[in-house]
């Protein structure tokens, strides 16, 4: 069986890197299957460090499509014209997808439509906010799959109320996890930790990333100020990308204990999320690695992909509310936070399943 993994955005290949090793253990026991690893993007992309693809224990991409556009509608179409030109190349029997990216969408179609089977990886996920584009994205891409693999019981739920057939639909865990688990040994202290005097545990974690967030400049001051004000001095650490760290410099915020500083490789990343007081962010990948960790996480924003974060985890929803970041940071400072539980099938063996699966059938 030869599977194409498409990527469309750095935060996928922390979800591929474990099939990736998966796939390599069932070679290694005799079975038939093989992969190839397509990156949309530039292989120049700023956003893929040089260490990524180590840091994952992963090989680099075999081919990289070099698409990329600020319009929807102009990268949708370049992705499928030069997707289409690579399976026309390099013929697979399964296309493994990610998430809910436009590069999602595109290739799922273009498999589809060139009779090749289609896996969709983070399947069932919804904000039911159509106005979304990766609400879109999803959509059609749930519809399209042959295998829906999903990472708890609410995106199966999500699949069943819009008629999809049962049988394409298996419930494999959080693929996240599997990464997570795998790299927790492996987190490395940032060399500068110790230059900015910070300790374990005694500090915030800050990570935003969505433009809507950031384009609310009155809103994401007094969201910033609070977060400022309840710290109460303790150091906050906010890794950003330049996008991220222009709007912020546009509000003329600063705190002596706000330490604005650039994104980092992986397993730096990785140790500040394990080594928090708290986290604040807007991004679903770090709550869910909050969870896993025991870590207390608020995210502002009013929906989670996977809502088993916030039901049973260490997540708080407080959308883009001051008054509800207030309260939980209140809670959080006073050490009186949910303690949580791992949902089911966090186990790490969520791409050996994915494998069994795409083998047996």
């Amino acid at each position: 069986m030869k599977i194409t993994i498409v990527a469309g955005a750095r935060p996928n290949f922390m979800k591929i890197a474990p099939i990736t090793r998966a796939i390599e253990a069932a070679r290694a026991l005799g079975k038939s299957i093989s992969y190839r690893l397509v990156y949309t993007g530039k292989k120049e992309d700023t956003s893929l460090d040089a260490s990524l693809f180590s840091d994952l224990d992963m090989k680099a991409p075999d081919v990289y499509l070099g698409v990329e556009s600020s319009n929807p509608t102009s990268l949708t179409a370049g992705i499928m014209i030069a997707f289409e030109q690579e399976l026309t190349e390099n013929p697979a029997h399964v296309v493994l997808v990610v998430d809910d990216l436009t590069a999602t969408m595109s290739c799922a179609i273009v498999a589809k439509k060139q009779g090749i089977k289609v896996a969709h990886l983070v399947a069932g996920t919804r904000s039911f906010d159509m106005k979304m584009p990766k609400e879109v994205n999803r959509m059609i891409t749930d519809g399209l799959s042959d295998y829906l693999f999903t990472a708890g019981m609410v995106a199966n739920r999500n699949l069943n109320q819009t008629g999809t057939e049962n049988e394409n639909v298996y419930y494999v865990g959080n693929i996240l996890i599997d990464t997570t688990r795998y790299n927790r040994n492996r987190l490395l202290k940032p060399i500068w930790f110790s230059v900015l005097g910070l300790q374990e545990g005694n500090y915030l974690l800050l990570t935003l990333n969505r433009r809507v967030l950031l384009n609310d400049k009155e809103n994401l001051r007094k969201l910033l100020q609070t977060l400022i004000e309840k710290s109460a001095g303790m150091p906050i650490v906010a890794p950003m990308h330049t996008y991220v760290r222009n709007a912020i410099k546009e509000l003329g915020i600063e705190a002596p204990n706000l330490h604005i500083m650039p994104p980092q490789n992986y397993l730096f990343f990785g140790y500040l999320i394990n080594k928090a007081k708290g986290i604040i962010t807007d991004s679903g990948n770090v709550a869910e690695e909050a969870t896993f960790l025991g870590i207390p996480c608020i995210t502002l924003n009013t929906y989670a992909e996977h809502p088993e974060t916030w039901r049973m985890g260490t997540n708080e929803l407080v959308g883009e509310d001051p008054v509800l970041l207030a309260k939980a940071m209140d809670t959080l400072m006073k050490g009186e936070w949910k303690r949580g539980e791992l949902p089911e099938r966090w186990d790490g063996r969520t791409a050996e399943r994915i494998v069994q699966i795409l083998t047996s059938k």
